[in-house]
């Protein structure tokens, strides 16, 4: 779906590989070094029998076969802290001023950055994180600015432009796999403006091969591989014999239906093939103990397990919790130690298992919160001068770029806006920023639009 001038644009280094290790680096592994081969591994898994959950979680318990799985790509986690934290409440305190808050400051790893009090191990781990204290929006409504934040561009009327989940499950993942490549985990199905979102296309032109897996709540409980009432064999054939039709209709019509319901199918095959990834009780308890109760944190824990095992892309969202219109410094008083305590097990456990080089992980909402409160005790929405969290793959550490003045009411130093972000995004990942997509009668588009440029204080 894009169109590159030429290999050496795009950044990815296995562009020009074999497709069936194309999202492996060059020299990475070389079929003599073990003995599980991945090209047979995949065919297999292509070839229309529904892999069972056993089989399936059996090979992870291949060192061999985990190992080149750890090494297969990069990935991402998105942290969407939905209805927007507050800036003055963890990544830009202001003490003392009016905007400030009750919570005050706490010193750092980094010398002479201070984080809100709330934030006490990412305080102490400072120097593995970066801080983006300088994002400037436009949109101040919640379903505009989560439009805005998820796709990276200002809308185009009469298109729908990917998500970012969607551009990393197309660039990054493969449609043969067994996990689903762009993951979904929230438990809450409603939260207004973001249930809204959440109903919409996510995949945008790409196509609902790209669309997200929703799990959690209502939306954890897998379906089984298939009634026991059919033999395993005959489940096969009939799993062929339908791949084989529909496929056929699609290409034959050329239906945009027939590749969805494709995609659903695949998807669904993946699901249960995987299903004990997502199985919490599968986990080890004290690794659920340290990252706590709450939906969000288990939700964390799940996805540091998807990624350990190869998905590329996972959101973790939590409905719109951060919305905090009323009762500001009670309600992040809850929310923001949980953030602390799952972004400091998060990124250790990252480390500890050799991934945060491949993953990039990214804390952020749509927008800000005022840095004045309302009649209800609250801090309303606030796009002009906002924070947000990035580590890991192709970034830096221990970098705060960008300021604010001292009440945080305007961006005084390096604004950077959903452009530049999606542009560090992309980099970070090894996708080409800049690349076109490829679509024919329909206007010109890029992953990132106007040549916005990354913020070049964060890559490494």
């Amino acid at each position: 779906m894009m169109k590159l001038d030429s290999p050496a644009t795009f950044s990815d280094p296995g562009a020009n590989a074999d497709p069936a290790n194309r999202h492996l680096c060059a020299g990475q592994c070389r079929v003599d070094e073990h003995r599980l081969h991945r090209r047979l591994f995949i065919k297999g898994l292509a070839g229309g029998a529904l892999a069972s959950v056993a089989s399936f979680t059996g090979l992870f318990q291949n060192p061999l076969f985990a190992a080149q799985t750890k090494k297969a790509g990069k990935r991402c986690i998105l942290l969407w802290l939905c209805g927007a934290p507050s800036q003055f409440e963890t990544w830009d305190p202001k003490p003392g001023r009016p905007s400030g808050g009750p919570f005050g400051s706490i010193p750092t790893k980094i010398p002479g950055v201070h984080f809100s009090s709330l934030l006490p191990h990412c305080a102490g781990m400072a120097d593995k994180l970066n801080i983006v204290r300088s994002m400037k929006t436009a949109q101040t409504e919640h379903l505009q600015a989560i439009t805005l934040l998820q796709r990276g561009n200002p809308e185009r009327a009469g298109f729908t432009r990917p998500t970012l989940g969607s551009v990393c499950s197309q660039t990054m993942g493969q449609l043969d796999s067994p996990i689903p490549n762009f993951i979904l985990l929230d438990p809450i199905p409603g939260g207004n403006e973001f249930e809204t979102f959440k109903a919409g296309n996510w995949a945008g032109w790409l196509g609902a091969e790209y669309a997200p897996v929703r799990l959690g709540g209502d939306y954890t409980q897998f379906i089984e591989s298939a009634t026991d009432a059919i033999p395993q064999n005959d489940r096969e054939s009939r799993e062929t014999l339908r791949r084989f039709l529909t496929t056929k209709f699609e290409r034959d019509r050329k239906s945009g239906v027939a590749r969805s319901q494709n995609a659903a199918f695949e998807r669904l095959k993946g699901m249960t093939a995987s299903a004990d990834l997502f199985d919490l009780n599968k986990l080890p308890l004290k690794d659920r103990e340290r990252y706590g109760p709450g939906s969000f944190a288990q939700h964390s824990l799940m996805a540091l397990n998807l990624v350990s095992h190869g998905a590329p892309f996972v959101m973790v969202a939590n409905g719109m919790n951060w919305d905090n219109h009323v009762f500001q410094h009670e309600i992040h008083q809850m929310l923001v130690p949980e953030l602390d305590r799952v972004l400091f097990h998060l990124v250790n456990d990252l480390e500890q298992r050799g991934l945060l080089d491949s993953t990039l992980v990214i804390a952020m909402g749509e927008f800000g919160r005022t840095p004045w409160m309302n009649p209800a005790r609250g801090r309303d929405h606030y796009p002009h001068a906002w924070s947000l969290m990035m580590t890991g793959c192709g970034l830096k550490r221990g970098v705060v770029t960008g300021a604010t003045d001292k009440d945080g009411v305007e961006v005084v130093e390096k604004p950077y806006d959903e452009q530049n972000l999606f542009a560090t995004i992309f980099t970070a990942l090894g996708i080409d920023p800049y690349a076109e997509y490829d679509l024919p009668g329909m206007p010109t588009f890029h992953r990132v639009e106007n040549q916005a440029p990354p913020i070049k204080e964060l890559l490494a």
